[in-house]
C-alpha cells in the first residue's frame, strides 16, 4: 500500500494533537483534582454528578430555611420565657397589694411596680428580631403589634400569620409566634364569661366559673344577676327576666340559655353583679385592670374588690398558661428543626461521598498516567520529526 507524504503527516500530526490532548486532560485533572471536569470526560459520572450536585442544592435551601427559622424561634422562645417570669412576679405583686395592712402609700408603691412590669411585658410584645421585624406581629412585622388606646385598652395591630418555612419536601415549620397567641387569646379563667361586680356589693361572693354548656342554646348576651331576698333573679340585656332561682343555694349552679354559672359564696339581699361574653382574656388588659383596682382605695379591699381581684387572678393564670403553650409551640418547633437540620446534614455526607466515589481524582494513577502520555508525547514527536525529514531524493 502506497502512503502520501500528505498522508504521513496528517497521521503524524492527528498523533502528536491527540497525546497533547490526552496530557493536557491529565494536567487539568491535577490542577483540579477532579477525574471529570466536563461531560466529556465521562457522560455517565458527569450525569451522576450534576444529580447530586442539585440535590445538594436544595439541601443547602434547606438547611438556610431551618437556620432562619430557628434563629427567630429561638429569640421569641427566649423573650416569652421572659414573659412568663415578669407574669407571675405580677401574680406575687398583686397578691401583696391586696393585704389589709398596707397604706394607701405601699399601695401605691405596689401600683407603680405592677406599671413597670406591664411596660416590660410591652416591651417583649414590640420586640423586634435582628432585621428591624417585630417578632410577634404575624406578617404584619412592619408595624409595632401592640399599645394601649385613648380608653387603656390593649390593642393588637398585628394578625395571626404565621410564616411557614420550608424546611424539607412537602414539610414546612412556623417560623414565627404570633402576638395574640402569646398575649391577647388566653381563654378567660372564669370560662366563657366575664364579670363585673358592683361597688355596692355587701356578700362575700365571686363567681367561681360562668361557662357555655350547650352551644345550641346558648344566647350569648350581657346578664345582670340580682339578689332579691333569697331568690336570685337573671335580666338579659334588655332586663327581661330571663330566670330566677328560687331559695338560691351556691351550691347549685344556675343553669339558663345553654350556661351554667356557679358561685363561691352566697351574695346578700339586693347584690348585684353582670355577666358579660367573653370568653378570651387579655393578659396585658388584666394587668392594666389589676392597677387601676389596687390604685382605687375605695375598692381595692371591699366585697367587689376581692371577688375581681379573684377574677383577675383567674386570668392572670390563664395568660401564663397561654405563654407557655405558645412558648411550647416555639419549642416543639425548634426541636424539628434540630431533627430535620441533622437528617440534612446526613444527607449531605452522604452524598458527597458518592460525588466523591464519581469525581474525585486518584493523584497517584494521575501522575502515573501524565508520565506515561508525556513520554508517548515526546516519542510520537521524534518521529514524526525524523519521518518529516525524510526525502526520496536523499536515496537517489
Amino acid at each position: 500500500m502506497r502512503i502520501s507524504t500528505a498522508q504521513m503527516f496528517h497521521q503524524n500530526i492527528n498523533s502528536v494533537t491527540n497525546k497533547q490532548s490526552q496530557t493536557s486532560q491529565i494536567i487539568e485533572q491535577l490542577s483540579t483534582g477532579k477525574r471529570v471536569n466536563t461531560a466529556g470526560d465521562d457522560p455517565v459520572a458527569s450525569a451522576g454528578i450534576g444529580n447530586l450536585n442539585q440535590q445538594n442544592a436544595v439541601v443547602d435551601q434547606f438547611l438556610k430555611n431551618i437556620d432562619y427559622a430557628t434563629n427567630r424561634l429561638s429569640v421569641s422562645e427566649s423573650k416569652l420565657g421572659s414573659a412568663t417570669t415578669i407574669t407571675s412576679s405580677v401574680r406575687e405583686q398583686l397578691l401583696r397589694a391586696v393585704n389589709g395592712t398596707l397604706s394607701d402609700t405601699d399601695r401605691q408603691t405596689v401600683a407603680d411596680e405592677l406599671r413597670g412590669s406591664l411596660e416590660e411585658l410591652m416591651t417583649i410584645a414590640n420586640s423586634k428580631d435582628e432585621s428591624g421585624n417585630y417578632l410577634f406581629g404575624g406578617f404584619n412585622t412592619g408595624n409595632q403589634p401592640f399599645e394601649f388606646d385613648a380608653s387603656g385598652n390593649a390593642v393588637y395591630n398585628g394578625d395571626s400569620g404565621v410564616r411557614e418555612s420550608v424546611i424539607a419536601s412537602g414539610t414546612t415549620v412556623g417560623a414565627n409566634i404570633p402576638g395574640d397567641l402569646a398575649f391577647m387569646n388566653a381563654p378567660n379563667g372564669l370560662g366563657d364569661y366575664s364579670v363585673n361586680y358592683l361597688a355596692g356589693q355587701s356578700g362575700e361572693f365571686s363567681v367561681e366559673s360562668a361557662k357555655v354548656t350547650d352551644s345550641a342554646a346558648h344566647v350569648a348576651d350581657t346578664y345582670t344577676f340580682t339578689m332579691v331576698g333569697a331568690n336570685l333573679e337573671v335580666k338579659d340585656s334588655s332586663n327581661t327576666l330571663v330566670t330566677t332561682v328560687p331559695a338560691f343555694d351556691p351550691n347549685n349552679p344556675v343553669s339558663f340559655n345553654g350556661i351554667e354559672v356557679k358561685l363561691d359564696g352566697k351574695p346578700a339581699s339586693g347584690d348585684s353583679f353582670t355577666m358579660e361574653h367573653k370568653p378570651e382574656a387579655s393578659l396585658l388588659d388584666t394587668i392594666n385592670s389589676a392597677i387601676a383596682l389596687i390604685e382605687d382605695p375605695n375598692k381595692v379591699n371591699t366585697p367587689a374588690g376581692k371577688s375581681e381581684l379573684a377574677q383577675m387572678l383567674n386570668n392572670i393564670d390563664s395568660g401564663m398558661n397561654q405563654l407557655d403553650v405558645a412558648r411550647g409551640v416555639a419549642g416543639n418547633s425548634l426541636k424539628s428543626l434540630d431533627s430535620y437540620a441533622a437528617t440534612h446534614e446526613e444527607e449531605k455526607i452522604v452524598n458527597n461521598s458518592a460525588l466523591s466515589m464519581l469525581e474525585d481524582l486518584d493523584y497517584a494513577e494521575a501522575i502515573t498516567q501524565l508520565e506515561q502520555q508525556q513520554q508517548a508525547l515526546s516519542a510520537a514527536s521524534s518521529v514524526f520529526t525524523k519521518v518529516g525529514t525524510v526525502s526520496l531524493f536523499d536515496y537517489i
